[in-house]
This record gives C-alpha cells, sequence and structure tokens, in this order.
C-alpha cells in the first residue's frame, strides 16, 4: 500500500466516514415510518446507489484506518483523528442494525407497565408511544423478549420519555449514550496500556478507532459499547486498588449485558493475589467479594428499576436464533442434518447438545484463564481478553460487533502479542458482514473472507521485511507523559 502521513490518512479516513453517512442516509436501517419524513426510502434506484457509496466509504475508512496505525501517530494526533472519523456520523440515520428501535420500543414498553422479559415490542400501540419504533423492529425480534439488563431499560425508558418516542430525537437520544460510552472506552483504555506499559496510541488505534467500532457502536448504537466502556472503568479501578468500586461498574456492565460478569473472575485474581493472609482466605476472598458486590449491585438495580428479575430467564433468548458467524450453531445444524439424514434425530436437538458443549468449553477455557492468571503465567487483564475471545468464538449466537468484547481489552494488554493482529485483521473483515441496512447477505461473508486475507497477507509481508513497518499493536511501548502519577495496584481492601 502507498504511505501517507497520519494527516493524510486522518483525512481519507473522514471522507469515507462521510460517504458511509451519505449512503447511510438512504441505504442504512431506515425506520419503517417518519413522522418527520428525514429517514425514508428513496427508491430502488437511489438506495443501490447509496449502498454502494456506503461501501466504498467503508473500504476507504478501513484502509485509512489500517494505514494510520502504521504511521505510529501520537495520542493527542490519534484523539482528533477519533473525533474527525466520529463526528458525521452523530446525526446519521442507524446504521448496519436496526436494534436502536428494539430499544426504543422496550423503553416505550417499560413506560407503559408491560413486561419487557415477557413480551415483545409488538404489544404496544402501532399508532401511541413507541410504535413507530415497534414496526420498525426486525422479525426476529418482534415478539422476542428483552436479553438487557434493567440498567439499559431504564436509560431506554428515560430516552423514549424525554422524546415521547418521535423515531429522530429518540434514535439520537440513544446516539447520545452511544458517544458516553466511547469516550469512558478511550478513558479506560488510555489508563489500562498505561498500566501494563502498553502504547496508548496502539491500545486507542485498536480498541476506540477501529472501523468496527465505529460502524456499530455510533453508527448503530449497539449497546455492547456501554458495557464494554463499564467494564473497562470497573477493571481500571480494581487495578488501582479500588476492587469494590470496579466490582460495582462491573455489576452495572451486567445490567447492560450479562458477559460482563467474566470480568469479575478476574478482578479476582486481582483481589487474590493482593491480599494478606493464609492462601486458602486470600483464594476465598478473591472468588466471593467481587461477585458478592457485582449482585448487590444488580439486585439494587433492579430493584430500582422496577423492571422485575425476568432478565435471569431471557440471556438464552438470542441463542434460539441461529447467526452463520456461531461455529457451534453451525457445526450443531449441519451434525443434526446429517443424524436425522442417517436414524432421525430431530435436528434443532442436536444442534442445541452442541450449543451446550460449546459454553462448557467456553466456561472451561475461561477458568483454565483465570487459573493460570492466579498462577502468574499470564497477566489476569489480558486473560480476560482471551477469555472474551473465548466466549464469543463458542457462543451459540455471533455477531460481529461481539468481537469488541474481548478486542478492547486485549488493544490495551497485548502491545507486542499475535492477539491483538488477529483481532485487528477479524476488525477489517467482519466490518464488512453486515449490509448499511441491518441485513447479512452472502456477499458479506464473501467481502469479510477477501478483506481477512489481505490482512493476512499484509501481515505477513510486514513481518518478512528486513525493517518493515509494523502495527501498533506490535510496536513497543510508549513511555508515559511527564508528571504523570504511579497508579496504585489493587489493594486488599480499599474502595
Amino acid at each position: 500500500m502507498w504511505a501517507m502521513s497520519a494527516v493524510a490518512y486522518r483525512r481519507l479516513g473522514t471522507a469515507g466516514s462521510v460517504a458511509v453517512v451519505t449512503g447511510g442516509w438512504a441505504a442504512g436501517a431506515l425506520p419503517a415510518r417518519d413522522p418527520w419524513g428525514l429517514w425514508v426510502p428513496h427508491g430502488s434506484v437511489l438506495t443501490t446507489s447509496a449502498a454502494v457509496l456506503a461501501y466504498v466509504g467503508l473500504t476507504l475508512l478501513v484502509v485509512a484506518w489500517w494505514q494510520y496505525g502504521r504511521a505510529g501517530a501520537p495520542v493527542r494526533e490519534t484523539l482528533v483523528t477519533l473525533a474527525w472519523w466520529t463526528a458525521p456520523m452523530l446525526l446519521a440515520p442507524p446504521l448496519y442494525s436496526a436494534d436502536v428501535y428494539s430499544y426504543i420500543a422496550q423503553g416505550a414498553m417499560v413506560l407503559e407497565g408491560h413486561d419487557v422479559y415477557v413480551v415483545g415490542p409488538s404489544v404496544l400501540d402501532p399508532a401511541g408511544l413507541g410504535g413507530d419504533a415497534a414496526s420498525s423492529v426486525g422479525g426476529h425480534w418482534t415478539d422476542t423478549p428483552a436479553p438487557y439488563g434493567p440498567l439499559f431499560l431504564v436509560l431506554a425508558r428515560g430516552v423514549t420519555w424525554l422524546t415521547g418516542g418521535t423515531i429522530v430525537p429518540a434514535v439520537l437520544g440513544m446516539r447520545l449514550i452511544a458517544v458516553g460510552a466511547l469516550v469512558l472506552i478511550v478513558w479506560a483504555l488510555r489508563r489500562l496500556a498505561r498500566e501494563h506499559g502498553a502504547s496508548e496510541s496502539a491500545a486507542l488505534w485498536l480498541g476506540a478507532l477501529n472501523p468496527l467500532l465505529l460502524m456499530h457502536v455510533i453508527g448503530g448504537l449497539h449497546n455492547d459499547g456501554l458495557m464494554i466502556g463499564l467494564m473497562l472503568a470497573g477493571v481500571v479501578l480494581a487495578l488501582r486498588g479500588r476492587w469494590i468500586t470496579g466490582s460495582a461498574l462491573v455489576g452495572l456492565a451486567m445490567m447492560v449485558k450479562s458477559p460482563a460478569a467474566v470480568a469479575l473472575l478476574f478482578i479476582g485474581v486481582l483481589v487474590t493475589r493482593a491480599a494478606t493472609g493464609p492462601y486458602v482466605r486470600r483464594l476465598a476472598k478473591g472468588l466471593l467479594a467481587p461477585g458478592l458486590v457485582a449482585a448487590a449491585v444488580a439486585v439494587t438495580a433492579t430493584l430500582l428499576a422496577g423492571t422485575g428479575f425476568g432478565w435471569l430467564g431471557t440471556q438464552s433468548v438470542a441463542g434460539t436464533i441461529h447467526t452463520a458467524l456461531s461455529a457451534t450453531s453451525d457445526i450443531g445444524l449441519g451434525l443434526g442434518h446429517l443424524l436425522h439424514l442417517v436414524v432421525g434425530t430431530d435436528p434443532a436437538a442436536v444442534k442445541s447438545v452442541v450449543q451446550t458443549l460449546g459454553l462448557a468449553a467456553a466456561v472451561a477455557l475461561i477458568l483454565h484463564l483465570g487459573w493460570r492468571a492466579l498462577r502468574g503465567s499470564v497477566e489476569p487483564v489480558h486473560a480476560l481478553g482471551l477469555a472474551l475471545l473465548a466466549l464469543v468464538a463458542l457462543s451459540p449466537m455471533v455477531q460481529p460487533w461481539y468481537l469488541l468484547w474481548g478486542m478492547a481489552v486485549v488493544a490495551a494488554t497485548a502491545s507486542h502479542g499475535r492477539a491483538a493482529t488477529v483481532v485487528a485483521v477479524l476488525s477489517a473483515g467482519l466490518v464488512y458482514e453486515t449490509q448499511p441496512t441491518g441485513s447479512t447477505p452472502p456477499y458479506g461473508f464473501v467481502m469479510a473472507g477477501i478483506a481477512c486475507a489481505i490482512g493476512t497477507l499484509l501481515v505477513r509481508r510486514e513481518r518478512r521485511a528486513p525493517n518493515g513497518v509494523r502495527l501498533p499493536a506490535q510496536r513497543s511501548a510508549e513511555p508515559a507523559g511527564a508528571g504523570e502519577a504511579p497508579v496504585r495496584r489493587v489493594g486488599s481492601g480499599s474502595v
């Protein structure tokens, strides 16, 4: 690829972001009804042209991101670049996902007293509060109970109440939450990188500037960004000795989406290693105390929200929807059909068994990583990133943006590791898997595969070059800024 300055790549990426948003106004995840008439279809020819423009813009953004990482810009310049690439998306319609309509509809359901953990958005009056959002929800989710925690539902309720459920202001209100999540992620990434002697610029490049995050957290407004931000902030505080507050933040992250609970195991490792006294007592404290704090936060949040504890029973609803990125679902379905032909076995039952085995394997890997972190053979926070990636790889439902769960942690802890390079290549590919409308056409997987292949070839070529330029994730750490106070390690009982 050609070489330009970091500023030139910033401008190229900004042009790409503008093109994505411009195309999204006609080819994004537009609502079924918009009373303001801003986000409405414009005919098949214009929609197709807009989709092509969005794909061209996305490619420019991916190329600019990859090359920007090789240019080696400092932290301040990377933050400016992040602002430039994010700004065009702030007023855009939903891009690459229609999930935000489910969020708004669920907020309306809470306002109207419906149990969001029993029924789906279809219970809303089409002409009433949240009706426009409910009519825009994807077919799979119309009658599906909410798999989200009470904290997120309270935020969705607040946005719906403030905007009256009107589509455009409600979407923009949810985007403010997404931007806040991005700010929190940036804050945590810098501090985690500093804590682990890694490059802050590299962490921001992979964990925040990443097109996969920008498209699906800012453009697509997925609440995974808020979960990640709260989880990372909790880990930062735990590393600084404030494990009780850190565990409480992880508890809040769980009240957005439950996978954040994995962080409690590794905060427990930090507590165990820092505690004093007999080993059994230290281990018991590490295994139990963070979980008890998070559980207390979860119970309190649930009671204050008034949405009930139904979220405990809806965590598996997503697994009922087949996604081609889930290896266990694909294997289970294929094996199920094969056995059906041979012995007449129900394919759905076989698929369920394989999915369960996959989750069991994920739990085993997570516990193994926790054990290795406890023994000191792997750094606890980096082990958390690997654990989250393992959970995604073996989950019964996998979406492209699920990669962000572990990627954000790995970005700050693996500045010399292969894991960061792997997730960088996957990011460049998976961003193509979804159309601007939010659908996943077969050619999306082809484009994702081509992008991953190109990324792999580029990485190998740079590794073979005698003095090849490396990605930020492969560079040495940059020194901390002058005047920064040393970070305190986790203590045995500080708050």
